[in-house]
């Protein structure tokens, strides 16, 4: 019988970035229900309740150096979750500022915070990383070029750095998310023949919630996963296994 302790967080120490909304706010809380001590980054200082929340702009190095001097009182960190990402509005007068913008924060600014964190996550002699990617690492949405290319871009960096920190015990992971219903895909969502054309691609016929992606988090920071790295986990609903795009609603 599995030892089901081996998904407990209890008594490790977890860092959570874009923990004031949607995706990373409700695995900095399911991090926090699972007994570990949490601190939740995001621009704007908020996190939810039960968890130290400090303000960082990944696309700020010194804020970033100034939020792990904080965290780094600890002693040491057990857990990274790069959750924080932007995805902006186009704007074809600034289209390479866009792209670069987005990937300033959703590839660089994930690397820098590695950076910053993996001193703290050698100590732990165990640590975990785990990288929100999305299904655009893989799929070629339209669109948003920054965007796809900075989460392709992350999965790769994944891959990399799961080679390059086994030597120090630190396993490296992705996460990638399905349509969830969020800020970021709000206009989406409300829009009836968007939000129908999503579901209706999802073998689950549902848009997903943040809350979806806690179980797979709490596995990948926990010792249940501890033979696990390298890899990039799709909880989506099986948007991307669907082959052809048909809907899967019984008929009545």
């Amino acid at each position: 019988m599995p030892d089901l302790k081996a998904f407990s967080l209890d008594g490790k120490l977890a860092v959570v970035t874009g923990a004031s909304r949607g995706i990373g706010a409700a695995i900095a809380a399911g991090f926090a229900e699972a007994g570990a001590k949490v601190f939740g980054l995001s621009r704007s200082g908020i996190a939810p309740t039960g968890m130290t929340a400090l303000a960082c702009d990944l696309a700020d190095d010194a804020a970033i150096k100034r939020a792990f001097e904080e965290i780094a009182k600890g002693g040491k960190l057990d857990v990274l979750v790069n959750a924080a990402g932007i995805s902006l509005p186009a704007d074809r007068a600034s289209e390479l500022k866009r792209f670069r913008d987005t990937v300033a924060t959703d590839l660089t600014g994930v690397y820098a915070t590695i950076l910053a964190a993996h001193p703290l996550l050698k100590k732990s002699g165990a640590g975990s990383i785990i990288n929100l990617t999305s299904i655009n690492s893989v799929r070629g949405f339209p669109g948003n070029p920054g965007y796809v290319a900075a989460k392709a871009g992350l999965a790769g960096l994944t891959r990399a750095l799961a080679n390059d920190y086994a030597r120090d015990g630190i396993r490296v992971n992705a996460l990638a998310p399905g349509y969830v219903a969020t800020e970021m895909t709000a206009g989406s969502f409300k829009d009836p023949a968007l939000h129908e054309e999503r579901r209706r691609h999802t073998m689950l016929g549902r848009w997903g919630k943040p809350d979806d992606l806690v179980g797979a988090a709490i596995f990948l920071a926990s010792e249940a996963s501890a033979y696990m790295t390298g890899q990039e986990l799709f909880v989506d609903g099986g948007w991307t296994a669907k082959g052809l795009a048909v809907s899967t609603d019984k008929k009545p």
